[in-house]
């Protein structure tokens, strides 16, 4: 007997081939119906045998193309309709999008293939894609997903291209960017100024010759531009970091094979998988000592964050070059991302020598994830390219839409709907006014595609950051929830974890509840809200903010609190009679010199204290410069600390005799891998204690200081063998990148928002 049923998918289901795979599968079967795409994700109708009609749905979640996700499937019945044959329609436009956006997808094996095949029509041809590969998010205006919607839809298909399109046994059947030289984009080789020197293929091979000679070309990819200069090349790289006003931070590489890769770094099998995989982030990896790539890349850093080329104008580059590059993100220094050449030369005409760009338009900018492996599981450093705007899911059902617009730094926003949590690509610092402008652009363009209009907007409680201002001033219903919550949340979202969490979370600083500076916080959480339980002893920084980079201030501060006025006798670092007149002032008059319990901080002035460095060219390198220290050491030995009750109840861990050892250890000439090995264990310790003490089963880690790897794998180790339950960030980043789904969590759990 004949049925007919309603398939309603939810999930990753458009651009990744899904209706062509359905299609395929309906006709193999035998069925009679369509498949369509609408803004919430894919419809299906089917008449055919109850049986056949059972295979064809689990065949559904069994065979459904490999880059996409199911997340819900509903099937309802309905009276035959004596359908003629099984097509693809048209897409239907009603109702609300909340279909997920793939991200975009590195170029897959096929397509490389042909590439690389003389014979083949799409032989080195930069624009090359399939259903299995290529750009998405960096393209998509709104949804549903087709080409109407993208900014290929000024590309008209050529014949060829177009029975690709609706031949439903070829991989680019319904493909929406498909292309090819006869009717895609193309590359042009511009000079600085805007002058076009070269064409298409002729383009990428002068381009290839010019980074050989040591010129620096700005390159416009998938989600923006990047600037390249040969990796092996120190005049270049140093060039291009004075014209970038990038002094000291690391450079990412690109290499041409995953081979290459394995002759200057160690690489795991987690890694290279990672490497490999469709999202192709950069990886943090640890150089070999035989490496053959200039310090200049990554100065003081035994690092190198690594990734294979991605979109086809990068295979072909690397088929020429056939050597390593730097490849760093096309903006000066705390600005976003260029995405349009006629952007690009005006702000970075400056930098480069010549300009690659190509004419199809970038719709949003997309950086370059980074992630690494920690405890054998990828954790995500910065989501951007592969990952977003893929969905968090969380264990609770938001009934209004959610608007959440993060921190200050490394910044992203959020949008929830129901229990999906969209998070944006990364954003960065808000600190100029590019910056701030892409953070606007990115809210305003969340809102296009999924076409809402949030009911609620959610901040950071700190009253300076532009976002919270922004929310402010923008919208009339907003919250604030304070930044180690929001970190913690983060953690508790991603996991779902159900029941009391004992969140640890440790970064540079954030805004107190007490308006003290926070970031050595430990909070617990169950259904009724949180309370901190306990955090690091406080000292002072005299000069507040500017501590951040002038670390040595820091350290002047930490010692101030153990020593008062006999500081003088154990400060181990340079600065003039003058200046420290004026420190000693400003702590004993509390003159901009804020109390702070953070362990970023705590980080900085041990740093300054062994020597390491007086001030910071970029956030955390004096906490990487300690992290490196405990490579190829190992030691079980920790310094004192005390734990101590104050007057309100709180925990206080007091670091003081871990200082003062610090100190004799340095004077006693012990080696600095050592010290930092000790510290590090400390650190550890102090967590597992309070852990014992507060006495709840999952413990949650979050905040910068966990992307350090001694110390959360160690952590991790400690915890579970002392019989914890522990979770931490490996979606959304330890950093202020997670920020933005912590403060819809807080709202999804504390607030009601149904």
């Amino acid at each position: 007997m004949t049925h007919r049923i309603k398939i309603s998918i939810k999930g990753a289901v458009q651009g990744v081939g899904f209706r062509p795979f359905i299609y395929k599968l309906a006709k193999s079967l035998g069925l009679k119906g369509y498949v369509l795409n609408t803004p919430q994700g894919v419809i299906i109708e089917a008449e055919g045998e109850h049986n056949i009609l059972a295979e064809f749905i689990e065949r559904i979640k069994s065979e459904k193309p490999p880059i996409s996700l199911i997340q819900n499937i509903s099937i309802e019945k309905y009276s035959l309709n004596n359908f003629k044959e099984f097509e693809i329609r048209k897409s239907d436009l009603r109702g609300s999008p909340n279909a997920i956006v793939l991200p975009d997808i590195a170029t897959c094996k096929d397509c490389i293939e042909e590439i690389c095949d003389p014979s083949n029509r799409r032989f080195l041809y930069p624009f090359t894609n399939c259903t299995n590969c290529g750009p998405r998010y960096s393209i998509i205006e709104s949804l549903p997903y087709d080409r109407a919607r993208t900014t290929m839809k000024k590309f008209n298909m050529c014949t060829e291209c177009n029975t690709e399109y609706e031949n439903p046994d070829d991989r680019r059947f319904h493909a929406q960017p498909n292309a090819c030289p006869i009717c895609g984009p193309h590359v042009e080789l511009w000079t600085s100024n805007g002058r076009i020197l070269e064409f298409h293929n002729d383009a990428i091979i002068a381009a290839a010759k010019a980074i050989k000679e040591g010129k620096i070309i700005a390159i416009k990819g998938l989600g923006g531009f990047h600037f390249v200069v040969d990796a092996m090349n120190v005049d270049s790289i140093n060039r291009l970091r004075k014209k970038k006003n990038r002094e000291e931070k690391p450079f990412a590489l690109m290499y041409p094979n995953i081979n290459l890769i394995k002759n200057d770094c160690d690489v795991t099998e987690t890694e290279e998988k990672l490497l490999l995989s469709a999202q192709a982030p950069i990886v943090l990896l640890k150089r070999k000592d035989n490496c053959g790539i200039p310090g200049e890349v990554t100065p003081l850093n035994p690092n190198l964050g690594i990734m294979l080329p991605y979109t086809p104008l990068h295979h072909i580059i690397m088929m020429y070059l056939k050597n390593p590059i730097v490849a760093t993100s096309g903006n000066i220094a705390e600005e976003p991302i260029c995405i349009d050449e006629k952007d690009a030369l005006k702000r970075l005409k400056d930098v480069t020598d010549l300009f690659l760009i190509h004419n199809r338009p970038i719709y949003r900018n997309v950086d370059d994830s980074i992630a690494r492996i920690i405890s054998n599981e990828r954790v995500i450093l910065r989501r951007a390219r592969g990952y977003a705007p893929m969905p968090v899911i969380i264990n609770t059902e938001n009934k209004k839409t959610i608007l959440s617009v993060g921190g200050h730094l490394k910044n992203t926003i959020a949008v929830s709907k129901g229990s999906e949590v969209f998070i944006s690509q990364h954003i960065g610092d808000l600190e100029t006014i590019e910056s701030y402008n892409s953070f606007c652009n990115t809210i305003d363009k969340f809102q296009e595609i999924y076409e809402i209009e949030p009911d609620i907007v959610v901040s950071d409680s700190h009253p300076d950051y532009i976002s919270s201002k922004y929310a402010k001033e923008k919208f009339k219903k907003t919250e604030l929830v304070q930044h180690h919550v929001s970190h913690i949340l983060s953690v508790i979202a991603e996991n779902e974890i159900d029941g009391p969490v004992l969140g640890i979370s440790w970064d540079g600083a954030g805004f107190g509840d007490d308006k003290t500076i926070w970031g050595g916080e430990f909070i617990r959480f169950n259904e009724c809200g949180y309370k901190r339980i306990a955090h690091l002893k406080k000292f002072r920084l005299p000069g507040g903010e500017s501590s951040f980079k002038e670390i040595y201030k820091s350290a002047f501060g930490l010692l101030y609190e153990i020593y008062g006025d006999d500081e003088l006798k154990y400060v181990p670092f340079n600065i003039s009679e003058k200046e420290t007149g004026i420190l000693l002032q400003m702590l004993k008059k509390n003159i901009n010199s804020p109390e702070c319990s953070s362990a970023g901080r705590l980080f900085d002035a041990v740093a300054s204290i062994l020597g390491i460095r007086r001030k910071v060219k970029f956030e955390g390198q004096a906490a990487m410069e300690l992290e490196f220290l405990t490579y190829g050491f190992a030691s079980e030995e920790n310094y004192n600390f005390e734990i101590v009750k104050d007057k309100n109840g709180l925990y206080v861990i007091d670091w003081i005799p871990m200082i003062k050892q610090i100190l004799e250890d340095k004077m006693n000439y012990i080696l600095l891998n050592m010290i930092s090995i000790k510290f590090h264990n400390t650190l550890v310790k102090i967590i597992t204690e309070v852990a014992k003490l507060v006495k709840e089963k999952n413990v949650a880690l979050s905040g910068g200081c966990f992307q350090n790897k001694y110390l959360l794998e160690n952590s991790i180790k400690e915890l579970l063998k002392n019989g914890f339950r522990v979770f931490w960030n490996k979606e959304v980043p330890a950093n202020d990148g997670g920020i933005s789904l912590g403060q819809i969590a807080y709202l999804s759990y504390f607030k009601n928002i149904k």
